[in-house]
């Protein structure tokens, strides 16, 4: 039963450090790189008229493999699988793809596109990138809450002054949200309803261009300013856990030099120990 049990820890390590060898995760990079690229030729009617079994085949073939490295890394990790979230990340991406291709589900099965998303698991810089977005938004919740209650005022003002005479844009306090919105982010909003809004207020920039600096300006800024300060941070702790780690290693070093110094000091002192008794005896 032992003896079993040793197999079977054994096989779990060689499967282990097989599918984390770089070459397999190169392989499995190129693997997710080409897939996304049949992925996306199989929108064109045309393409697939000419080559449909043969993208259809490829695609099937990175499906295999993709399950394989999951089922790999399933019997390597076992249940400690599930405590990483890049694993789960990549065990749910790859389920999309196992959804049956009829019925109701032929809608979802277009989700196998999200493979492609696995590149963010595979390259640790785009991990680094998502790592860094995820510590930013209690940061940004703030944003958003402030962000809110300026649309909200804003958009209670504007319906009630430009509702009546623009029902369409202005007329309930959802189309002026969504207007606004559409202001904030800068499209066809001059010509497209600022613009059409003055000429019957004539003083209606004074309510539309303070928003705009308010939201598309300060508040896009704020955003850009938390994500810069989160990678910076996230880019200092890391240098900072590789300096405690060359620290580290600099003081195991250290520490050895010292030990080996005390040991030719104690063989230097014996050496003129023996050497002062031989002179004693030679005295004698």
């Amino acid at each position: 039963m032992t003896a079993q049990i040793e197999t079977g820890s054994g096989l779990r390590d060689r499967a282990r450090q097989f599918i984390e060898r770089r070459s397999v995760s190169n392989a499995i990079l190129g693997v997710i790189i080409f897939n996304a690229v049949t992925l996306g030729l199989s929108t064109s009617d045309t393409v697939m008229a000419e080559v449909g079994p043969a993208i259809r085949a490829v695609d099937d073939v990175a499906l295999t493999i993709f399950v394989l490295e999951i089922a790999i890394k399933l019997y390597a990790h076992g249940l400690r699988f599930f405590t990483n979230a890049w694993n789960i990340f990549d065990f749910l991406v790859v389920g999309f793809g196992l959804l049956p291709d009829q019925g109701g589900l032929s809608a979802l099965r277009g989700l196998r596109v999200i493979r492609s998303l696995r590149l963010l698991s595979v390259i640790p810089q785009m991990r680094a990138v998502v790592q860094a977005l995820l510590d930013a938004l209690p940061g940004m919740g703030a944003v958003i809450v402030m962000i809110s209650i300026v649309f909200y005022v804003f958009g209670v003002m504007a319906t009630l002054m430009y509702g009546d005479t623009f029902d369409t844009w202005f007329g309930t306090l959802g189309r002026s949200l969504y207007s606004l919105f559409q202001i904030m982010t800068l499209e066809s909003w001059s010509m497209g309803i600022v613009r059409p809004v003055m000429d019957v207020h004539p003083f209606a920039w004074a309510f539309f261009v303070p928003f705009i600096i308010l939201t598309a300006f300060s508040v896009l800024n704020l955003f850009i300013g938390l994500l810069v300060n989160t990678m910076q941070s996230a880019v200092e702790a890391e240098e900072q856990q590789e300096f405690e780690t060359l620290r580290e290693l600099v003081r195991s070093e250290t520490d050895q030099v010292d030990a080996h110094v005390l040991e030719l000091k104690e063989e230097i002192l014996a050496l003129r120990r023996e050497i002062a008794a031989l002179n004693g005896r030679g005295n004698g």
